[in-house]
């Protein structure tokens, strides 16, 4: 493992990520002995991998020493085994993959090249098509249509993401209580894509007590803006039918065949889809704690990579210029004029 100085909040780190082995980054060792104080957004941590086709994993055993030096005590196979249900089962990498910044320029080529070769295609057609002008024109619409799309892809990535930031709310709840949350993005590394766990300092005293007082205002103005802008945090779930029994004894009663066969197949449940809310009714200091864990990922993430919007005053994170995470929350979650959230 390759050990190298973290830097501050707003920024990715810099420097090339190996792609043979998981590595991580360790913050300024002075700030590890608890008695210097670490502002918020402070980078403490970074694990990487390669998301390929191998059975790769995070250096567990290296986190887990780390985060003791830094003074978390938390039970190991208490989070590492959130971390793998959150981030590394296949069907969640195929997706982090299919959504990596690699597959998206893939993606934007492929796109350049048939809009292109579709509307050359049609100005030949037409009479003016033979002239090299027609040529630059279809070029110059070609690089408009794709730089759109681009930017529709960059504005979504900007979002909550309930594949990846959600997922990842199990780890936060148990990590920022002892001054910690956790994020992922992807990296590339020539043609390779690079998965990267970060571990940032977070103190959530100050803006769990701002973002509870400010549930408490929306409260007291009133209840429909508040709950439109929490209906929008939801999730789909796959929910099983489970039928009465007097209703299950008389269905199978009536399905049950005159003439016995011997066999009895296997039945597939029959299940429906549930709406969950993520964050439900409740108290304010609850519902703000829940805001919280459930957006420390997606803030992780935009913190890290310099996606965040601009800050504005009075703000919990010391010495930057992007909003801390209440803010966040605020000018995000709880405003019904903008919605943050992707779903699935």
């Amino acid at each position: 493992a390759v050990f190298q100085p973290a830097q501050q909040s707003g920024r990715a780190l810099s420097g090339s990520v190996s792609r043979s082995s998981p590595r991580g980054h360790l913050a300024d060792p002075r700030s590890a002995n608890g008695k210097e104080k670490r502002p918020n957004g402070q980078v403490l941590m970074v694990l990487s991998m390669a998301n390929n086709c191998s059975a790769t994993s995070f250096d567990m055993e290296l986190c887990a020493e780390k985060l003791k030096s830094l003074g978390v005590q938390v039970a190991e196979d208490q989070w590492r085994r959130l971390i793998q249900d959150a981030v590394l089962k296949p069907e969640v990498r195929r997706y982090m993959f299919y959504n990596s910044r690699a597959f998206q320029i893939a993606i934007a080529v492929v796109f350049y090249v048939s809009l292109w070769t579709n509307i050359y295609s049609t100005v030949q057609l037409c009479s003016f098509g033979r002239y090299w002008e027609a040529s630059v024109l279809v070029t110059l619409a070609a690089v408009a249509v794709t730089v759109v799309v681009i930017l529709v892809i960059d504005c979504r990535q900007r979002k909550i993401n309930v594949n990846t930031d959600v997922r990842l709310a199990a780890v936060n709840e148990i990590f920022i209580k002892h001054g910690l949350i956790v994020g992922i993005t992807d990296a590339l590394d020539g043609p390779h894509n690079i998965l990267q766990l970060w571990f940032v300092h977070f103190s959530p005293e100050r803006c769990l007590q701002s973002l509870a007082a400010h549930v408490t205002d929306l409260q007291r103005m009133g209840e429909s803006g508040l709950q439109r802008s929490l209906d929008q945090l939801c999730v789909v779930m796959e929910a099983v039918v489970r039928p009465d029994l007097g209703t299950e004894e008389e269905a199978l009663r009536e399905e049950s065949p005159l003439l016995s066969s011997g066999v009895n197949p296997n039945k597939e449940p029959v299940t429906c889809n549930e709406l969950l809310h993520l964050v439900p009714k409740g108290p304010p200091e609850v519902m703000a704690q829940q805001l919280l864990v459930i957006f420390s990922g997606c803030y992780v993430r935009l913190l890290v990579t310099g996606r965040l919007p601009r800050a504005v005053a009075g703000g919990h994170l010391e010495h930057s210029g992007v909003p801390c995470l209440c803010q966040f929350i605020k000018t995000t979650a709880l405003n019904t004029h903008w919605s943050w959230f992707m779903g699935r």
